[in-house]
């Protein structure tokens, strides 16, 4: 996550005006680093560039430190709930780990501790009383890999309901801020993780210096869209961006993201989603199947930066996506993959396969781990410059 470097002897009023702004990450811990200077942890919501009089500091982007006193709150608030002897007996199963959207909370739930559940929302939603409503996790669903969440834990005029929770307590359509920007989204309808805030970061700065290159705004595709949070984060750059495509199976998905591009581009964008069609001169918007866009000639050979957000299925779409690249000048893929981790060299192998060669002098295409999936499974992401075609 971004953390604020500051030094020791300014760390006090840089928290203050952090707070007032409501700009400092919740439940993560201020620590020190080398140099007598400290990282403060930033909120998702705060802007992409810091302004003064914050401006002087360098962001940097680490591994954030959870609050040890939030841990244990929420520890303390269990042990009241649960016998002692049967939080020992399962030990690491209990979820110590959730995610936050908005004023809700998704939470995944081991079988064994079933019968635990209203414990296990009661204890989270004492310990964490900015959350509203509380949703289990139980897993994706279907092709469109729609995540199923449960409803097991709400706040009503400071009452815990963790049974029979009304319908009208159960709103799961949400505004999260991010890098300054608010992002509408449901997360039973269309998901998308804000754990994944320093990977559209990262994009961010490779789609930097892929416009320093190009010497002009990139032509962006994002055919696996979601409600738009790479977008989102392209678009806060001033003069990044020039012709967008955003495409998704989900109906649900690109209604969402219809409502957040009207906002951040101040255009009257249609309210219904639609099959995929230029609805502005440089936005080409709507619901399509992504590896059959290769097909349609007024999309083909277009564009710069290419977004490959499907990770369980990315390496099987690439072969079909790649005719959607500008060959013309150099361009760039940005994808993630899940792959096991004694097999991520194979995953290598196969991506340098499909791609086109880098230009001369880049590094070949490489999967860096991210974050674990699961117990075997990691998440990687990757980048690929794509080097032109002699004409």
């Amino acid at each position: 996550m971004r953390h604020l470097r500051v030094p020791n002897r300014d760390v006090e009023d840089s928290l203050a005006i952090l707070r007032e702004r409501d700009w400092l990450a919740g439940g993560m811990r201020v620590f020190s680093q080398e140099d007598d200077h400290r990282l403060i942890p930033l909120d998702p919501g705060a802007p992409i560039e810091i302004p003064a009089p914050l401006d002087v500091y360098e962001v940097t982007l680490v591994d954030g430190l959870p609050d040890s006193k939030i841990d244990s709150d929420w520890w303390n608030h269990l042990s009241s709930l649960v016998d002692r002897e049967e939080i020992k007996e399962y030990g690491d199963a209990w979820p110590s780990s959730h995610e936050f959207i908005s004023d809700m909370m998704v939470v995944r739930i081991e079988d064994e501790l079933e019968t635990f559940t209203r414990h296990i929302a009661e204890a989270k939603l004492l310990s964490h009383p900015h959350i509203r409503l509380i949703l289990k996790d139980e897993g994706v669903q279907g092709e469109l890999r729609i995540r199923k969440l449960t409803p097991i834990g709400a706040r009503l005029d400071g009452e815990i309901i963790t049974d029979e929770i009304p319908d009208s307590l159960c709103r799961t359509r949400v505004l999260v801020r991010e890098s300054g920007r608010s992002i509408a989204c449901d997360p039973n309808r269309a998901y998308f993780s804000t754990k994944l805030q320093a990977e559209r970061l990262e994009t961010l700065s490779l789609a930097k210096d892929l416009r320093q290159s190009l010497g002009r705004p990139l032509r962006v595709c994002d055919p696996f869209c979601g409600v738009g949070p790479a977008l989102s984060t392209l678009l806060s750059e001033p003069g990044l961006v020039g012709e967008i495509l955003a495409s998704d199976l989900n109906t649900d998905a690109v209604e969402l993201l219809m409502d957040n591009l009207r906002r951040w581009d101040g255009r009257s964008y249609p309210k219904e989603p639609s099959p995929i069609s230029r609805v502005f001169d440089d936005r080409i918007i709507g619901v399509a199947d992504a590896t059959k866009l290769c097909e349609n000639p007024e999309l083909t050979g277009r564009w710069d930066l290419l977004i490959v957000n499907l990770p369980h299925r990315t390496i099987e779409m690439l072969s079909s996506l790649v005719p959607l690249l500008n060959r013309k000048n150099v361009s760039m893929i940005r994808g993630r993959v899940i792959a096991p981790e004694n097999g991520i060299e194979e995953a290598n192998h196969s991506i340098r396969t499909i791609l086109p060669d880098p230009p001369e002098g880049f590094p070949a295409t490489t999967l860096r781990i991210k974050s674990d999936y699961s117990s075997k499974l990691r998440l990687c992401s990757f980048h690929s410059w794509i080097t032109p075609i002699d004409e």
